[in-house]
């Protein structure tokens, strides 16, 4: 096994196991989506604040599921706070081609997203991963 995989499954486990924005965001102004994957049973539910100057503020999750679904939702809520809609489409896209490109990605300016590059050597656990993110897709369209 590479050295570099090892510290990737470390990252997925600990925000698998230490999630971080857990639990809705119960009052408004927050927005909510949801997202399910059917070939594996995954839910996902997404809250997210945007300020006046529209970013977002705050993103929180909660759902059940793999490792790597609740891991990539607890690395999303991280990586796309105080962005604003099209920096996070842009995030959104950039995880998706990490996970489905061809590309090599530059693992060192990526930070904890890179975990997630191994995640393209098993295509059923991609829709894992992409669950959260799509959901934040489908809730920065409402």
């Amino acid at each position: 096994m590479n050295p570099l995989d090892d510290l990737y499954q470390q990252v997925i486990l600990d925000h698998a196991k230490r999630p971080r924005n857990h639990g809705p965001l119960a009052v408004p102004p927050a927005v909510h989506s949801s997202g399910v994957n059917p070939s594996c049973g995954d839910e996902i539910e997404v809250w997210a604040e945007f300020s006046p100057d529209d970013r977002l503020s705050r993103i929180h999750f909660a759902g059940q599921g793999c490792a790597i679904s609740q891991a990539a939702a607890s690395v999303m809520t991280a990586r796309c706070t105080g962005l604003s809609r099209e920096d996070a489409r842009a995030r959104i896209a950039e995880f998706s081609e990490i996970l489905t490109g061809t590309s090599e990605p530059d693992l060192f300016a990526l930070g904890e997203v890179a975990a997630f590059a191994g995640v393209r050597r098993f295509p059923q656990r991609v829709k894992c991963a992409m669950l959260a993110w799509r959901a934040l897709e489908k809730l920065l369209a409402s």
